[in-house]
Formats: C-alpha cells, structure tokens, sequence
C-alpha cells in the first residue's frame, strides 16, 4: 500500500511540475499587468516545437554532422529554447498588448487579443508544418532506479527538480533584485510608477520574457516525458495550468507553484481509485469546492480597486 502511494505521489510531482511551471508564467504576467495571458500555453507549445528543431539539428538532422553527445545537446537545447521562446513573447507583448494598453483599451478587448494570439499560434503551426504529429528525439537514456516496488525514472527526477529550482530562482529574482522589485511596484500602483522615473516597457518585456522563458522549458521538460508533438498540444495543458494558477491564488508566485502540484496530485490520485475518464470531472469539482471556500485562492489576498 505504502508502495503505490509513494509511486503514485512521484507521478503526481512530475505532472505537477508541468502544470506550476506553466502557471508561474500565467501569475507574472497577471501580477504586473492583470492580464490574463492566454496564449500562454500555446506559447508552451512553441517551445516544444523550437526544442524540436534544435535538438534535431544538433542530433544531426537535416544533413547536418552531429558534433555532440546527447547529454550536451539536452544542455544546449534548454537554455537556447528558453531564449527563444521568450523573444516569441516578448514579439506578443509589443505587438498584440502593447499598442491596446497604450491607447487604455479595456480588459475584455485584451483578452479576447490573448485568445486571438493563441489560435494564431495553434493554426499558424498548422499551416507552416502540417497537421502531422512530430517525435521529439531521445537525447538522454532512460535510466529506471528502484526501490522496493517503487520506480523513477532519471527523467523523472530531473523534471521535478527542475521545477523546484526554477521557483526558487524566480523568487530570487523576485524579492532580492531591482526588476524585481519594479514587478511589484508595478502590481501595486501601476499609474504612480511612472512618476519615480522607472521604465514601465522596460519591466513589463522583462515579465514577458520571464513568463515566456517559464514557458519554453516547459516545453521542453514535457517533450522529453512525452516526446509526441502536435499543433493543439498547449492548449489543454495550458487550460489547467491557468485554473491551478487561480487555485493557488494568481499574483502570487507560491500560489501558482503550489497550485500546480494541488492539481496534480489531484489527478494522479483521481487515476488511481477512479476510471481516467472521471479525471477531469473529478479534479476540477474538488477545484471548484476550494475555490468556492477561498476564492480568493489558497495563497491570493483580496484587492482593493481605485475609483
């Protein structure tokens, strides 16, 4: 028993770090902006794909030599795509928002551009490489520990830690640096921020490519566990990943963090006592039932708004 709770919870941590990791790009964004960014799981979707073409290039595709053990290019393939991934945002940012939030347009014209920008994505992806589903390439081999009856997986680990780390540097960012500190001026007294002399573009780029950066390692962390890439990938991944980021109480980083794991654990233990197929029925109820007790989220503070 003690056996397939402890490989049920490791399951649950691996799903779950897909999900905080994505939600930490919806909770910056939100936090600086109160935007809704809702092409950001499609965005998740570009960094597998940008993933894909690089790992591919440098395994030696497309009748290039291959120069690099497989290890070296996972090495390079990250950074490279969480670069890349961010200019695809912050090219979103300057293009879709910035020119609505300069002219004051009001929040329902900025959401729905985010959700315009998100099936320009999927479909864009659509016309330029076709509706057929693409393999990610194996750059690391599988390496199975056991313990007892309990198994993980190298990748396994790898992913969770990761995404722990990747909390921790961001609340680094966050709470100990200048931009940091410029994020939050910015979510508490948008309009006063100008008049103490800092760049309010400036910031808001640095959140997106952030948020973006979240978004591409995602990807590639998700690619790698589930190496089957389509168009339409980012979507239901995102869909969650934003709900978990609600749960956990938007705005805040440890919010989105925990939310992720809260909803994956909660799927991998609906999977275990119940059908899949009540998976989303199940999770999003006892979702909803924690919303409806906090709805401010579990770690989301009530905002006061000037009139």
């Amino acid at each position: 028993m003690l056996d397939i709770f402890l490989q049920n919870l490791l399951n649950a941590l691996q799903w779950g770090s897909f999900y905080s990791l994505i939600a930490l790009g919806y909770t910056l964004v939100y936090g600086v902006l109160r935007l809704i960014n809702f092409a950001h799981g499609d965005i998740v979707m570009v960094g597998a794909y940008i993933a894909f073409f690089i790992s591919s290039a440098l395994l030696g595709a497309y009748g290039l030599p291959q120069f690099l053990p497989g290890w070296a290019v996972l090495a390079l393939t990250i950074p490279l795509t969480m670069v890349l991934t961010s200019l695809v945002g912050v090219t979103i940012e300057r293009i879709a928002y910035r020119p609505l939030r300069r002219k004051g347009a009001h929040r329902l014209y900025v959401v729905i551009t985010a959700l315009m920008t998100g099936l320009i994505l999927e479909n864009g992806n659509l016309l330029l490489l076709g509706a057929s589903r693409k393999k990610f390439p194996e750059m690391i081999d599988k390496v199975i520990y056991k313990f007892g009856a309990v198994y993980v997986t190298n990748l396994k680990v790898g992913v969770i830690l990761t995404s722990i780390l990747s909390f921790v540097v961001l609340h680094l960012i966050i709470t100990k640096t200048k931009v940091g500190m410029a994020m939050r001026a910015i979510s508490y007294d948008k309009f006063a921020i100008p008049l103490m002399g800092i760049p309010v573009d400036t910031v808001i780029v640095f959140t997106f490519v952030l948020g973006s950066a979240m978004a591409g390692l995602a990807g590639v962390l998700f690619a790698l566990s589930y190496p089957i890439l389509d168009p339409y990938m980012g979507m239901s991944i995102g869909w969650k990943a934003f709900i978990a980021a609600v749960v956990g109480g938007i705005g805040d980083i440890r919010g989105a963090f925990a939310g992720g794991f809260i909803l994956g654990i909660i799927e991998i233990s609906v999977v275990a006592v119940f059908p899949s197929s009540y998976r989303d029925l199940i999770a999003f109820s006892i979702l909803l039932l924690i919303l409806t007790i906090k709805p401010t989220g579990l770690f989301g503070v009530p905002h006061t708004t000037k009139i």
